[in-house]
């Protein structure tokens, strides 16, 4: 295995990690599973223009949920995504 060197920014390690196989550096077969139930995700804001018909349908249906408008076009984009990208 090659010695992985530290990294100063994570965009540093995310750069690495874009140009490198990990198999190099982490003995896979030996990896265990780890829970951190601690660890927030990063997020960004966006901004995005929506017609008035499509907000007020997720206004709708996020009240009937109970939860945020907002939490609930992530709830909707997530499952997109995993369906597009085949994760599920």
């Amino acid at each position: 295995m090659k010695t992985l060197s530290t990294f100063e920014t994570e965009e540093q390690e995310r750069d690495f990690w874009s140009s490198h196989d990990s198999t190099e550096y982490v003995d896979w077969d030996r990896a265990q599973p780890v829970s951190m139930p601690y660890l927030k995700p990063s997020v960004q804001t966006l901004s995005v223009q929506l017609p008035e018909s499509i907000l007020d349908g997720l206004k709708t249906i996020a009240n009937k949920w109970n939860v945020s408008y907002q939490e609930l076009l992530k709830i909707f984009l997530a499952e997109r995504i995993e369906k597009e990208l085949g994760t599920q």
